[in-house]
């Protein structure tokens, strides 16, 4: 198995050194002794004003000694449960982390705030790591991020035990379970802390955990008699929108080029293939059409994989096109929208992808575009899987909660959260279905037509084949095998075939009809069409339609911090970005690392010209004030005239 902790790390992670400060400090500005109260490190260290949520609980339950779970939603503040109670407890807090891009973003964005943090992993030079590893059995490390299999290392353990260890973080904890979307075989071995470091505090986080993966994330980890925190799941500045590639419009391609340049000019976003072929084939076309977009998948090179994902993270408007290799614990908070343009296996894995949009709470879209041939790939990979046949139900379930997602006529979103436990009392008014409600109709009769053809050509034919015959299209092969002396030969004169090829596709969707195990997409009855076809049940279908007027031209979009400003605001936004982007390039670090969007046009609408009023802006803590303050105050003075 690949293992991530061999993947060499990004420019910008180099540049952040655990001992070259400005001036020759050993240590970030700010760090040291810090008070023991979680609201003062909050606003000193951070620049936030006040905890979200269940943050302050979880805080309270870690910096105590206790044991913990935590399921939070992508950016509602997971890491602050950790790294508070690191800054509280006495010794340095480890944070398991999966990936060497999440360590990079986490250690670079703790340094610019002060805390003192590093990273041990093999893409560092051997003097760097024995730094660290003096930083921390010497008490001058805050926080220590590495990866599941270096922490497992003996030599590692030995370490840990002659450190002083405040706790233990494991983040991406979904990825111990073997029914999850993203499971690791390392992450297993973590039970062992629970051995090694009986009076060390645990806690486990994740965004995406159903009740039986929770249920195996404790018992694998040993986590028992931890206190578990589930969080609300909405996440109400993502709009969801998904679409039948089938359904008119264009090409998928020339509908997600005009869903961006309509909706998303000029600002970043990923797009989610479902093979290396075909993001390379999106990537190249979108690069045509002029737009800045990069390819990323498992089958490039390690440093064609860090240059294009480096681009993403510094740049301002960078579209990632990629397979699900891309995204696990990429902390860019300004990525506008995610788009698929295939089905994604599983609603843990959809609702994981598309959390990757709008982690600042600022207005962001998940739109998709799937058809037949995304429902038939993903069940001849499962069922051709030589996972054993308890696995694959599961899978199988999970991938038809995952189609009931998108053939639902009712609102997403409360679907969606019903899928996590979490219950919505009203529709959210922000899905395409709450937004346009779909129209249905009653497809009883062409439901039973599409599944007696299917049956009286033997049950072995793909779609195609059967709108032949539905449509009594008398081609060579249908001749030969005679099957236009078939009473269904000819029935089905009343769908085009795109009307046909929807209603399959929500056949199989609903599991009436099942595909074949040898790859050739051949349709089969399931034993749940019976009644369907005895005449017994009714069925209603989904009525495609042409895809959605834009947001924008409903004009019922929130606003983002640069939409629609006045001329003289503009100049100051692009000012404040511009000004971040130079102080960004010269440390090697992605923008959003020296403040995020949020906070920019906090200052755009507040404009304070003192450094006392620049300490009130959200995101701006002890140290950001202390470095950047006044570059930022001079661009807002400047503005002003003064």
């Amino acid at each position: 198995m690949w293992n991530v902790d061999d993947e060499p790390l990004p420019e910008s992670e180099r540049a952040v050194s655990l001992t070259a400060q400005a001036g020759g400090d050993t240590e970030p500005s700010g760090a040291g002794q810090r008070s023991p109260d979680p609201v003062r490190i909050l606003s000193e260290v951070f620049g936030y004003s006040g905890f979200r949520g269940r943050q302050r609980e979880i805080i309270d339950c870690v910096a105590g000694g206790g044991d913990a779970l935590v399921l939070m939603p992508t950016g509602g503040g997971k890491s602050l449960c950790y790294q508070i109670p690191a800054l509280i407890r006495p010794g340095c807090g480890v944070v398991i982390s999966p990936l060497i891009a999440l360590m990079q973003d986490q250690v670079a964005a703790l340094r610019q705030s002060g805390v003192r943090a590093a990273a041990l992993n093999s893409a560092e030079s051997l003097a760097r790591n024995q730094e660290a590893e003096r930083a921390l059995l010497d008490g001058r490390l805050d926080l220590l991020y590495i990866a599941p299999e270096r922490l497992m290392l003996p030599r590692t353990l030995d370490l840990l035990a002659r450190a002083r260890v405040a706790l233990f973080a494991i983040d991406e904890a979904h990825c111990v379970s073997q029914w999850g979307h993203d499971f690791r075989p390392e992450y297993i071995q973590l039970s062992l802390l629970a051995e090694r470091f009986p009076g060390v505090p645990r806690l486990a986080l994740t965004a995406t955990a159903d009740a039986p993966t929770r249920r195996e994330i404790v018992t694998r980890l040993g986590l028992e008699r931890a206190r578990q925190f589930v969080s609300r799941f909405d996440r109400p500045n993502i709009r969801y929108r998904i679409s039948q590639s089938d359904a008119g419009g264009g090409s998928a391609r020339d509908r997600l080029l005009r869903f961006i340049r309509q909706e998303h000019p000029g600002e970043a976003g990923i797009v989610y293939c479902l093979s290396r072929k075909r993001v390379e084939a999106i990537a190249d076309w979108l690069a045509a059409q002029g737009l800045e977009a990069l390819p990323y998948h498992a089958g490039l090179s390690v440093a064609e994989r860090d240059r294009n994902q480096k681009r993403f993270l510094t740049g301002e408007g960078v579209i990632m096109v990629a397979t699900i290799a891309f995204g696990m614990g990429i902390d860019k908070p300004n990525v506008r929208f995610v788009a698929h343009l295939n089905l994604p296996k599983s609603i843990e894995a959809y609702y994981q992808e598309t959390g990757r949009a709008g982690r600042d709470g600022l207005p962001a879209d998940a739109w998709m575009l799937y058809g037949l041939q995304d429902v038939i790939t993903l069940r001849q990979m499962l069922d051709q899987s030589n996972a054993d046949d308890g696995h694959k139900r599961v899978e199988r379930q999970k991938l038809e909660a995952m189609l009931g997602l998108c053939e639902l006529t009712s609102c997403r979103r409360q679907a969606l959260l019903a899928y996590f436990g979490d219950d919505l009392d009203s529709p959210c008014g922000n899905c395409d279905t709450c937004l346009e409600p779909p129209a249905t109709w009653d497809a009883t009769e062409p439901a039973r037509k599409a599944l007696s053809c299917v049956y009286r050509t033997g049950e072995r034919f793909g779609v195609n084949y059967l709108i032949d015959v539905l449509r009594g299209r008398e081609t060579d092969r249908l001749r030969a095998l005679g099957h236009h002396h078939l009473s269904t030969f000819g029935i089905g004169t009343e769908l085009e075939p795109a009307e046909w090829r929807v209603l399959f596709r929500q056949l199989i969707a609903r599991g009436l009809l099942r595909t074949d195990l040898d790859g050739h997409g051949g349709l089969s009855l399931d034993e749940s069409c019976r009644p369907l076809l005895r005449g017994e049940t009714t069925v209603e279908l989904r009525r495609d339609q042409r895809p959605a007027r834009s947001p924008r031209e409903r004009g019922s979009r929130a606003a983002r911090p640069a939409a629609d400003l006045a001329p003289e605001d503009q100049a100051l936004w692009d000012a404040l970005r511009a000004c971040r982007r130079r102080l960004a390039d010269a440390q090697g670090v992605p923008p959003y690392v020296i403040f995020h969007d949020v906070t920019l046009a906090e200052m755009l609408h507040e404009a304070p010209v003192t450094l006392d009023q620049m300490a009130g802006i959200s995101g701006v803590g002890i140290s950001k004030l202390d470095r950047y303050g006044d570059e930022f105050l001079r661009v807002i003075r400047g503005h002003l005239g003064l």
